[in-house]
């Protein structure tokens, strides 16, 4: 039995909306809901009551690690889009710039330098707005 089985949807999804909120910025999360079409409803539940009201809700990893671990993941994968998300997030989860750059050497020595120096390159414009972890 999961730690979380007796939640029901609502209040997984109440759960994973601060904390995608918390995670993400009101204003990315306001956007997206915004965003959303009846193609995309169901979507946007699931990744709320998943990613959010589940996964990044257990106690297992800090909001720090489970950043390092998604940036790792989405470099070595080349998801850049959402790259460029988890970068704005990390910082608010407490990544300094300095680890950040630590990740990304990391993720280019096992997804090879091309992931990395696109990784650089979207970190570079990230970190080059001006409201960088404030509101994006």
């Amino acid at each position: 039995m999961t730690r979380d089985a007796g939640l029901t949807d609502g209040e997984r999804y109440e759960r994973g909306m601060t904390v995608r909120r918390e995670v993400l910025s009101d204003a990315h999360v306001d956007r997206a809901i915004t965003g959303t079409t009846d193609l995309t409803a169901d979507f946007q539940d699931f990744i709320t009551r998943v990613a959010w009201g589940d996964i990044w809700s257990r106690p297992g990893l800090d909001r720090r690690s489970r950043s390092v671990a998604v940036l790792s993941t989405l470099i070595a994968l080349g998801h850049h889009e959402e790259l460029a998300m988890h970068l704005r997030a990390a910082l608010r989860n407490g990544l300094t710039i300095d680890e950040i750059r630590e990740v990304i050497l990391q993720g280019g020595l096992y997804a090879g330098v091309p992931a990395a120096n696109t990784a650089f390159r979207i970190a570079s414009e990230v970190f080059a707005e001006p409201t960088t972890g404030e509101s994006s």
